[in-house]
């Protein structure tokens, strides 16, 4: 089996050959763009069948550039710097970035933090990757409206931190697959928010549980170290 140091090598080679093709992509996807502008008053079927295909590739590079970024933080997920943070602060920010699109889309979100919610020692900005993945996750899972709650609870040394959504749920056959890499049942999805999202909680010292029933919601449980 390989050893930790083997993994951290690999991973970091993977993330030097995705960056390198993601730099490719952005040069071909400004070549595209520049292409679209020679088409942009298409006046013969030609022109147009040619802009329709320049935007379709257009489309496909930033899907690439997408997976690429996901990727890329999916193996720099481990690359900590903790400092004590307050959880209460960083949920409230999150909450503040994220309203004005839940209100839109008719979801409401609650947030019900203990008066005695210790410090923890957190990548912030880590942190709040794991926090918007899962998030974003309960928006999409709620297409017609719903309730978003989160809540934390504190124990003997840890602190737990559920985010529980009122949408469609995780089809049972998906349940022991959604933390692994490309594993989607969403169009367009890239199959790696939860798997980083379990990789930034996990190098935290931390797990991360999930409970499901379609058509009742999801509830995900953040367990974290105080010390």
């Amino acid at each position: 089996m390989p050893s930790a140091e083997q993994y951290s090598e690999l991973a970091e080679l993977a993330g030097g050959f995705v960056h390198e093709i993601k730099n490719h992509i952005s040069t071909l996807g400004m070549n595209l763009q520049m292409l679209a502008e020679d088409y942009a008053d298409p006046q013969s079927t030609r022109e147009k069948r040619a802009l329709h295909r320049v935007t379709r590739l257009q489309g496909e590079c930033q899907r690439l550039v997408d997976v690429s970024n996901d990727f890329l933080r999916f193996t720099r997920a481990t690359e900590l710097q903790r400092k004590p943070a307050s959880l209460d602060e960083v949920v409230v920010g999150m909450l503040d970035f994220l309203m004005p699109t839940a209100r839109h889309a008719n979801i409401t979100i609650s947030w019900y933090p203990p008066p005695d919610l210790p410090p923890i020692p957190l990548d912030v900005d880590l942190f709040r990757q794991a926090l918007l993945n899962l998030l974003l996750n309960a928006e999409q899972a709620m297409p017609d409206g719903g309730e978003i709650t989160i809540a934390a609870r504190v124990e003997p040394d840890y602190v737990t931190l559920d985010i529980i959504d009122t949408g469609c749920g995780i089809a049972a056959e998906m349940m022991g697959r959604i933390f692994r890499p490309f594993q989607t049942s969403k169009p367009g999805g890239t199959g790696l928010g939860l798997p980083t999202t379990k990789r930034i909680v996990e190098a935290h010292g931390g797990t991360i549980a999930v409970e499901s029933e379609p058509g009742r919601g999801t509830r995900f449980s953040l367990r974290l170290p105080v010390h």
